[in-house]
């Protein structure tokens, strides 16, 4: 399907409004017409010529049977009076139905770019991870709130008035034929001459147009970033560069915006010269008998109607040479939408996938998983993890270990192999009641730009602020929440930046603590923290651990020596399992990893007394 019909069709649900809007468009339309029309008995009486013999022409006959009724019998003072009263009564309804149809269109386009930023939306929460990995957020942003915004004009904005400047000419051609067919023949066959024009200049605008949302993306993708980065900006002293950089991008925006206006802005003094043109051969060829009605040249009154429905027809006739230009800014935009949209969903549920239950073991049978086409990450794991069981997963940096457990909630799907609960594939279960059995507390605690109580809350919507207290008591974190200025209340910003790593982390604990899953999974929740910091957090962990099914992965290793089972990781690979008194003696990859890490440790500490 083309982008244009893509987008008209989410137009399906404002078929109503669609309808009556055109209906009000027409209507005003007509009205707006129906001035003209009475425009030449008012002139007709003003110039004293009412009631004169001579050659009329068909419009003429017209309007004076059209207000025969009103002004039969009147004087001319006062016939002159009651077609100035229809005239403004009709210029009151044409433009009472114009307003109408403007709030029409309003309320059609703005339902059609929340249904598109919507659904856009809810495609991006099925993409797989690795997408948000490899695309820079301020280029989502740019096209959740400027394409979206950018594409209602070609379905809505441009459409609708594509219609009623139709109407609008359609009528006025009308009048123009009843007036003088011989003068509107010669105003018709000037129109293909504008159309040629302007089609020369949409190629290279549409070219353009697509390149200027790229750029603007990148804009705002560099501002997100940027500015989320600013301490390490300042700290590291590059602020000067950072502004040149962002002055030399957004020149390149500035090219790129003077480019596409180059193209559009071409249209209107086209057009103009075009209008200028006609308006000009109208009054010439209008006084000349060639021209003119039965050989005699067109009556003073018949003339000015002519010229001014001309004249009210340049203005529609500019609009749509313009429509294209229009349209294909719109299109533009709609394709980086649609490019969105068209990416494969993966965070989406199987036909007949079943309810997750979890009562017995987790097994890992030979999973192995990459990033793309890049190398393996993992390789052939194999282990299980039974109901009520810690196991610790330990290794270098690189190792996979994090990869691993996130194979577990399904963030990412193994290349190859299979991952059992309780005996059944994880591809065969519904991701969210999968999802429901887990909690997850990682290094980076993610927190919103919401209340403390609401951050606790976050995916139990609803629960009692009582049981939101006792989570925070129990992770250690009622205290420092009743120092803040309006304790639940108060207002985190963006991240949670107002608080320290660890009050974060005791918060994410806390959300972890209310949620009650049976599966704990923790990465590394203290390795960034100081040693009073680490302790409370530690005294929470503990108690979040009590009955639960743990994986941890922990980057100091005391924090796993009372782990039921510890597995090591290398390269991808499982390399050792055991508890910590087997693998100690067994001297492999834990040990020299234990004594590396405990002989560092106590170098500091001796660095530390000394001073």
């Amino acid at each position: 399907m083309s982008i244009e019909w893509r987008l008209v069709s989410y137009l399906k649900p404002y078929r109503g409004l669609f309808i009556l809007g055109m209906a009000t468009t027409f209507l005003a339309s007509v009205l707006d017409g129906f001035t003209i029309v009475v425009l030449i008995p008012l002139l007709k009486q003003l110039f004293g010529t009412a009631g004169a013999l001579g050659q009329s022409t068909k419009l003429e006959a017209f309007s004076e049977w059209l207000l025969h009724p009103f002004v039969a019998g009147a004087s001319p003072g006062e016939a002159t009076a009651r077609i100035v009263l229809i005239l403004l009564i009709g210029l009151f309804f044409k433009n009472g139905m114009s307003y109408a149809s403007s709030q029409l269109n309003v309320a059609m386009q703005e339902g059609l770019v929340r249904d598109l930023r919507g659904k856009l939306f809810d495609h991006l929460l099925t993409l797989d991870l690795d997408f948000f990995q490899r695309t820079r957020a301020g280029q989502l942003i740019s096209g959740m709130i400027s394409d979206v915004d950018q594409t209602k004009t070609a379905v809505t904005a441009a459409l609708a008035a594509f219609f009623q400047n139709f109407m609008v000419i359609l009528v006025t051609l009308v009048i123009l034929w009843l007036t003088s067919w011989r003068l509107t023949l010669l105003t018709l066959a000037s129109a293909p001459l504008l159309v040629l024009g302007i089609q020369q200049l949409l190629r290279r605008l549409r070219k353009h147009s697509k390149a200027r949302a790229e750029e603007r993306g990148e804009i705002t993708a560099t501002i997100a970033e940027r500015l989320g980065a600013i301490k390490l900006i300042r700290a590291y002293g590059t602020e000067e560069r950072e502004a040149q950089r962002f002055q030399g991008q957004s020149d390149r925006y500035r090219k790129r915006v003077i480019r596409t206006q180059r193209y559009s802005s071409l249209t209107s003094p086209v057009s103009e010269i075009f209008g200028g043109v006609l308006v000009i051969t109208i009054i010439w060829a209008g006084t000349t008998r060639l021209f003119g009605t039965g050989g005699v040249p067109l009556a003073p009154e018949a003339l000015i109607a002519f010229l001014i429905a001309s004249l009210k027809m340049m203005s529609p006739i500019k609009s749509l040479s313009q429509f294209p230009a229009v349209l294909a800014v719109a299109l533009a935009s709609a394709e980086r939408v649609f490019h969105l949209l068209d990416l494969p969903a993966s965070d989406i549920d199987q036909p007949g996938a079943i309810d997750a239950t979890f009562s017995r073991s987790v097994a890992f049978e030979d999973v192995s998983f990459r990033y793309g086409e890049g190398d393996p990450v993992l390789r052939d794991i194999s282990f299980s993890i039974a109901r009520g069981e810690v196991v610790a997963l330990v290794g270098p940096s690189g190792a996979g270990k994090t990869t691993l457990v996130d194979l577990l909630p399904r963030f990412h799907e193994p290349t190859s192999g299979r991952i059992l609960m309780d005996g059944q594939p994880l591809n065969r279960l519904q991701r969210k009641s999968l999802r429901a059995l887990m909690a997850v507390v990682g290094q980076d605690t993610l927190l919103l730009n919401d209340t403390v109580a609401a951050n606790i809350a976050y995916g139990q919507p609803g629960v009692d602020r009582a049981r939101v207290e006792r989570a925070a008591e129990a992770a250690n974190a009622s205290e420092f929440i009743s120092q803040l200025p309006f304790g639940y209340d108060t207002m985190l910003g963006e991240r949670g930046t107002r608080l320290s790593g660890g009050q974060r982390q005791r918060i994410a604990i806390a959300r972890a603590l209310l949620r009650d899953s049976p599966i704990l999974i923790l990465d590394e929740a203290t390795s960034a923290l100081d040693a009073e910091s680490e302790k409370l957090v530690q005294e929470a962990i503990e108690r979040l651990m009590q009955d639960r099914t743990v994986l941890v992965i922990a980057h100091r290793l005391a924090t796993v020596r009372d782990a039921d089972r510890i597995v090591v990781l290398n390269e991808g690979r499982i390399v050792e399992s055991g508890n910590h008194d087997e693998l100690f003696k067994r001297g492999g990859l834990y040990r020299r990893l234990y004594d590396l890490q405990f002989r560092d440790e106590d170098l500091v500490s001796n660095l530390g007394s000394r001073e």
